[in-house]
């Protein structure tokens, strides 16, 4: 990538919480942050003290999601790059405002931080609550799909708005079509310095041009298939090796996918596999709280296909079920169970065989 920002550099324009700072400055303010702040804030701080030191590269966490948490190193100049990729994509200006409400132990919030130095943002600080503060209008700004339900009666102060760290649910995708933000699902990991592709969920011209949405890739992002029908990620500039998910998607052009669901959530119930995502998917207008589908062992059909829902016992569940037309023979719980509370990674996600363990009493 020719002319590219170096990590090493914050942009002239680049402000925080309406004051300009050079990389200097910016240093006392980490600093200051760590010893003074508010918890979000320390945690900034951190994170601005590894940007902003000789170092070219920092090391990340990963949410837990699908494993164990980690840490891995990644280049600081591969978080540049990132940053570049989004703010072609999005068409990111300098001068632009940005609302940064995300926790920044994680990915995501670093990156907001990020494109604010290297694009020239005027970036606010907010504290990563489910509940974002969002007192003025902004360009810009990145929220978990929570944040977004409980912030619906103001969105409309956000002109661009990029939805990441859980899948996106059709109630959330119904609930922003009436408004002016236009807002992205977005598709990525901590290895991938976050996303590396994003679909439109709102803004559509035409219920035809809905129905064509895709995730996209960013600039410099080449995408396949592996045998299992999961994405192999190609991308020199922002990660050292070619990645291979276990995310099955759909290729539907050299940079458009679907995805489908996680290969290693994948059920084979009497020889006939299931993604349960794409049965959640047809759950889900039916169950308002949080559930999920899962395989548990069966003596007769290798896998059996149970639910476990979030919340009290409800007996008129089933019934409802039985009545979801678009449902397959195989597709049809065996078994439902409720847990008062899904146990969850530290940003929210829901982490599925515990919780399973937990609600049959294992």
């Amino acid at each position: 990538m020719e002319n590219t920002p170096s990590f090493d550099k914050v942009h002239l324009r680049f402000k925080l919480n309406g004051t300009y700072f050079d990389r200097e400055d910016l240093k006392e303010v980490a600093y200051s942050f760590v010893k003074e702040g508010e918890p979000y804030e320390q945690y900034i701080g951190d994170f601005l003290m590894d940007w902003l030191n000789n170092k070219d590269h920092l090391y990340v966490r990963t949410s837990g999601s699908t494993g164990t948490p980690k840490h891995i190193r990644i280049q600081k100049q591969f978080m540049v790059n990132s940053a570049i990729a989004s703010g072609d994509f999005f068409n990111i200006s300098v001068g632009d405002s940005a609302l940064h409400c995300l926790p920044a132990e994680y990915i995501a919030g670093k990156m907001m931080l990020v494109r604010a130095m290297i694009l020239g943002l005027e970036i606010d600080l907010v504290a990563p609550t489910l509940h974002p503060l969002i007192e003025k209008e902004y360009d810009f700004s990145a929220m978990i799909p929570l944040q977004v339900y409980n912030s619906l009666d103001k969105l409309n102060n956000i002109k661009q708005l990029i939805v990441g760290g859980a899948a996106v649910k059709k109630e959330l995708i119904e609930s922003v079509q009436n408004k002016d933000t236009l807002v992205y699902e977005t598709y990525g990991m901590t290895e991938t310095v976050t996303h590396i592709a994003a679909k439109q969920i709102n803004n559509f011209r035409s219920a035809e041009a809905m129905e064509n949405a895709h995730f996209k890739v960013l600039p410099n992002v080449k995408v396949t298939l592996d045998k299992r029908n999961c994405l192999v990620i190609d991308a020199p500039y922002i990660a050292e090796e070619t990645i291979v998910t276990n995310d099955i998607v759909a290729l539907i052009s050299a940079d458009e996918f679907d995805w489908k669901g996680r290969y290693d959530n994948i059920i084979n119930s009497g020889g006939v596999k299931l993604i349960p995502e794409q049965i959640e998917k047809k759950l889900a207008p039916i169950i308002q709280q949080r559930f999920f589908v899962y395989g548990i062992e069966d003596a007769e059909l290798g896998e059996k296909l149970i639910m476990v829902v979030e919340g009290k016992e409800d007996s008129k569940l089933e019934t409802e079920i039985k009545k979801v037309g678009d449902l397959e023979k195989f597709e049809h719980p065996k078994s439902i169970y409720f847990l008062d509370k899904f146990l969850e990674t530290e940003n929210g996600k829901v982490i599925r065989e515990p919780s399973v363990h937990k609600a049959l009493g294992a």
